[in-house]
């Protein structure tokens, strides 16, 4: 591994990431490093029976079984016409390993979150599957939700009330939390879990960065207290990411009292020293709401 490449490995709260840029069609998009194992050219797939339009099959791995996901057919693009060429981005997000087929792999780049723009303003009509848009060297890479594009083949391997239902009954909590999420379908997810499980005093931002603005309002009025006694915050999000906004937190006097937990898909074990790091009280992986309940009724 270079030295480059171990910088920003070891590095926390630096508010950068590193992106994977492929090809699919005409289009660049990416992916964060972190979230990727392996590329690698496709082996012999076995086709499944009655499996969702976006699965291609599943392959062999040395020791594992993954899916195959077909990134053309996710974004509506033709089919690729170098299916030999072709590549498969190996990742593993909430705890699974899947391959997701792409045209070809062009390089990595290092950029900030904050060059990063919100889908709904320049990407059209791919918002409900992209989290983001970077602007590099006069082109447009799109940022893929892939936690999303999962969670639409496969909805029961995400959060859901009947998760919170099975807890039994709960009181209702008059905790303050403010949640940073930039994915629109997670926040109405944890909305819906957490108010199920007693939490109805839930202050949701698209980014860390409204977070801390939001935050940092409530600092000149002598709020804090009164308004913020949790904080959740996901990791990847445009603007300002959770390590980023945790490490804010953690080094102010008037804030670094209020326990922050990191939910996010990028919780593993190579990377759980990163969160430890800027000093989150916790870590929860996607999609586990039963764990971070608990986690959060323990902070109360």
């Amino acid at each position: 591994m270079s030295e480059d490449k171990k910088g920003i490995l070891l590095e926390s709260g630096t508010n950068e990431l590193e992106v994977i840029v492929f090809v699919i069609g005409s289009g660049l998009f990416g992916i964060n490093v972190m979230k990727v194992r392996e590329i690698i050219q496709s082996p012999p797939m076995v086709e499944m029976p009655n499996s969702h339009d976006h699965v291609e099959g599943i392959i062999r791995l040395r020791d594992e079984i993954l899916t195959v996901v077909n990134l053309s057919k996710v974004l509506g693009f033709p089919p690729s016409s170098t299916l030999v060429e072709d590549k498969l981005i190996v990742s593993e997000l909430n705890q699974m390993k899947v391959a997701f087929r792409v045209n070809s792999v062009s390089r990595i780049h290092r950029i900030s979150w904050e060059q990063i723009e919100k889908p709904s303003d320049l990407a059209q009509g791919l918002q409900s599957v992209t989290t983001g848009v970077v602007k590099l060297d006069e082109q447009m890479i799109l940022l893929l939700d892939f936690e999303k594009i999962i969670y639409d083949i496969s909805p029961e391997k995400g959060m859901n009330i009947n998760q919170v239902k099975a807890l039994g009954k709960r009181e209702r909590s008059n905790k303050r939390i403010v949640i940073a999420e930039d994915s629109s379908m997670l926040r109405k997810l944890l909305h819906d879990t957490l108010s199920e499980a007693g939490y109805n005093h839930l202050t949701f931002f698209e980014n860390g960065k409204e977070a801390w603005e939001y935050l940092e309002f409530l600092k000149q009025g002598d709020k804090v207290k009164e308004e913020v006694q949790l904080i959740i915050t996901d990791l990847e999000m445009p603007k300002m990411d959770g390590h980023h906004l945790t490490k804010r937190i953690k080094l102010d006097e008037e804030l670094q009292s209020i326990p922050v937990v990191i939910f996010s898909s990028l919780i593993s074990d190579d990377l759980f020293y990163k969160g430890k790091n800027v000093g989150a009280d916790a870590q929860v992986s996607k999609p586990e709401i039963v764990k971070l309940i608990e986690i959060i009724d323990k902070l109360s």
